[in-house]
């Protein structure tokens, strides 16, 4: 079974916003760490070269591949920034709906500028995602 590659590392935040952000995104970016650190009440680590993570939970697929995620992160990727999120909970369709400016996948939602966005509605996304992922792996299974 193929070893998960996004881990925990001792790099630093700091140097990877400085090498990564233009002035607005390392604005964004700061204003996406404090809205993680509020909602997981979690200190910012790397996850691999290049996710900013708060939080881990381990998981266990149905297959039986498992490993540890971030509760919430965000990436800087060219002149996007992702946010890494599930989306299926009831009421985060609407939420999306009001958010403003962005594009998302099954689990990243991308966007340019925090400017474009209604900053209270991601933040509820953030909270949602982050309990969701606390309800389906309970406590004792990661923090």
């Amino acid at each position: 079974m193929a070893e998960t590659k996004t881990k925990p590392t001792g790099a630093s935040v700091d140097e990877y916003l400085a090498s990564r952000a233009s002035p607005e995104q390392l604005q964004d970016c700061k204003a996406i760490m404090a809205i993680c650190k509020r909602v997981t009440r979690q200190q910012a680590h790397m996850w691999g070269p290049s996710i900013v993570g708060y939080g881990t939970y381990t998981y266990t697929y149905e297959s039986g591949h498992s490993g540890s995620a971030p509760l919430a992160g965000f990436a800087i990727r060219g002149r996007e920034l992702v946010v890494y999120l599930g989306v299926d909970e009831p009421g985060q369709t609407e939420l999306l709906a009001r958010l403003g400016k962005h594009k998302m996948t099954k689990s990243c939602l991308y966007i340019k500028r925090l400017a474009d966005l209604d900053v209270k509605v991601l933040e509820a996304l953030i909270a949602v995602a982050v309990a969701e992922v606390r309800r389906r792996y309970p406590e004792g299974r990661g923090a």
